[in-house]
C-alpha cells in the first residue's frame, strides 16, 4: 500500500523542515560531506525540487543528474525560508501522488528522501530518526529492487530478522542494522566500514551498492 509511503514521506518532510529551521544559516551554507558538490541547503533544495518538479509535471529525464542539478541551480540563491514555504506548498500534493503511485516508484522517492535526510543530519551533527517508518519503507524498496533486477540473492540479517533478496539460492549472508546497510547501499560507508559487518563466508561489499552511480567512500563520514 503506497499510503504507507505517503505517510512516511510526510513525516520525513516535517522532520527535515524542523532540522533546517533549527540550524544556523552559516552551517546550512557549508558543504554536506556525503554530497561534496552540494551545500547543506542545496541538499534541501533538491528535496524541495523533487516535489515541485513532479507536482508540476517536469519529468523529462527524471532522476537523472541533469534533472537534480537543475533543481539545485534554480534554488541556489533562494532564501532558505522561501524553500521551506515552497515545500509546504507542494509537499501535500506530492504525497497525494505517492499514495496513488505504483509501489516501486513511490519506494524510490522515499529511498531518495531518506538518503538525503541523513546526509543533512550528518552534515549538521544531528543524528536521529534511524528507526523511522521511512527507513523501513526504503529497505523494502531496496530488497524488492534487487529481486526485480535479478541480482544474485543475498541473505540479510537485521533487527527485522532474516530476509533474502535477489534470485537463486543465497551464497552470501550479511548481518548489520538496516540503517547501516542502507547507508552502505548508497555509498555512504567506506569499504573498511562495510567489511566490518558480519559476513558469511567473506565480505563482498560491492554487491551491497544499490546502483552504479553510487560509489564506495574513500573517507569515513564518521556517522
Amino acid at each position: 500500500m503506497t499510503e504507507r509511503h505517503a505517510a512516511s514521506y510526510e513525516a520525513l518532510r516535517i522532520r527535515v523542515v524542523a532540522l533546517i529551521q533549527d540550524t544556523e544559516t552559516a552551517r546550512l551554507e557549508q558543504i554536506a560531506p556525503a554530497t561534496p558538490q552540494w551545500r547543506v541547503r542545496d541538499v534541501f533544495g533538491h528535496m524541495v525540487g523533487v516535489g515541485d518538479d513532479v507536482v508540476n509535471g517536469r519529468l523529462d529525464r527524471i532522476a537523472s543528474d541533469e534533472w537534480t542539478a537543475a533543481q539545485v541551480d534554480r534554488r541556489r540563491d533562494v532564501p532558505v525560508g522561501e524553500l521551506v514555504d515552497e515545500w509546504a506548498a507542494v509537499g501535500p500534493a506530492f504525497e497525494h501522488l505517492l499514495g496513488a503511485a505504483p509501489e516501486p516508484i513511490a519506494g524510490q522517492a522515499v529511498f531518495d528522501a531518506v538518503t538525503h535526510e541523513h546526509d543533512i543530519r550528518q552534515a549538521i551533527g544531528c543524528p536521529g530518526a534511524r528507526d523511522a517508518e521511512c527507513v523501513g519503507v526504503s529497505w523494502d524498496w531496496f530488497l524488492g529492487t534487487r529481486t526485480q533486477a535479478g541480482a544474485p540473492a543475498i541473505c540479510f540479517v537485521t533487527e527485522r530478522g532474516e530476509e533474502i533478496a535477489g534470485t537463486g539460492a543465497p551464497q552470501l549472508t550479511v548481518r548489520a542494522p538496516t540503517f547501516e546497510l542502507l547507508r552502505a547501499a548508497t555509498g555512504r560507508r567506506t569499504r573498511a566500514e562495510m567489511e566490518r559487518f558480519e559476513w558469511e563466508p567473506a565480505p563482498d561489499v560491492d554487491r551491497l551498492i544499490a546502483a552504479p552511480f553510487f560509489t564506495i567512500r574513500t573517507e569515513t563520514l564518521g556517522e
